[in-house]
């Protein structure tokens, strides 16, 4: 038994007429026969009472007529929810940020996105976001949240979503530097001020860059990744560190830290999505890249 023969079935028991039937389904008369007869074989009952004049359903086919209707009905629904389901993007997406992104960004980018696509699964890594634009290149991960760099990389796409000041930051137990030092910062009372700095990324350079024009050789306490541990070693009073504004926003030692107004300040960045130009048209990062404009 398949849907033709069933289809077959119900447009005899509603015209009760075979030579009607045959030209509206385009079938020959005896093939129509056939297909009647092969049903009620398998049934094992008769579908239609006929004679030289009329066609008639019988009590069985009736009953069958109903049961056709259903496995019609629901053969038709469950096509439409398979076409339905596989324009539905579905998979899986990697993603990198620093802790300080995935408390910042994460939850408006991601409950937007899931309301607009449940099916695609996010797989979220998080570390050092001066590695975000490395992972990208590498393959590694299919979206990263960071800063941009100043140059962008060749064959990589960004898009901000936020903008961030670069901030000097001191203990607030202890102060590191005098009222005259963060007037005049300079070579020489600068000298023996103990600084907290990134191992690498747009904050170490711009910090760097700050430090050359002062003509200032900063004495390095310690080198550390991720901004985090910046702000940990600098609330303890182990010496003066540079963090971009939002992470103090988000750290729960924002109230054992003082920042300094040190003019000229460093260079504001621009935080956001990275992706590899050339997987944009792929339709799951399509998708994810499109939602955040």
């Amino acid at each position: 038994m398949d849907n033709h023969s069933l289809r077959l079935f119900l447009s005899l028991a509603d015209n009760l007429h075979f030579g009607k039937t045959s030209r509206e389904l385009h079938v020959s008369p005896s093939a129509l026969s056939r297909s009647i007869k092969q049903l009620e074989d398998e049934l094992g009952a008769p579908l239609f009472l006929r004679d030289n004049r009329s066609v008639r359903l019988t009590r069985e086919g009736i009953q069958f007529r109903e049961y056709a209707k259903d496995v019609i009905s629901g053969w038709q629904a469950m096509r439409q929810a398979f076409k339905q389901d596989q324009l539905v993007l579905h998979g899986e997406l990697s993603l990198y940020c620093s802790v300080t992104a995935s408390y910042s960004f994460l939850y408006d980018i991601l409950s937007n996105f899931r309301q607009d696509y449940p099916r695609i699964e996010m797989k979220l890594h998080t570390g050092d976001a001066a590695k975000a634009v490395e992972r990208i290149q590498e393959g590694l991960e299919d979206i990263a949240i960071g800063a941009r760099p100043d140059s962008l990389p060749t064959g990589v796409e960004f898009q901000p979503i936020a903008r961030s000041e670069l901030c000097f930051i001191g203990p607030l137990s202890s102060q590191l530097l005098s009222d005259e030092q963060v007037k005049h910062p300079g070579a020489v009372n600068w000298r023996d001020v103990p600084m907290i700095l990134s191992e690498e990324g747009l904050a170490r350079t711009r910090t760097d860059r700050w430090l050359k024009n002062h003509n200032i050789k900063p004495r390095i306490y310690a080198q550390v990744s991720g901004n985090e541990a910046i702000v940990s070693m600098v609330s303890l009073g182990f010496g003066i560190g540079v963090v971009p504004q939002i992470v103090l926003d988000n750290s729960p030692l924002t109230a054992r830290i003082r920042t300094y107004d040190i003019q000229p300040p460093l260079t504001a960045y621009d935080i956001g999505l990275f992706a590899l130009e050339k997987r944009l048209k792929e339709p799951l990062i399509n998708a994810f890249w499109n939602r955040q404009r």
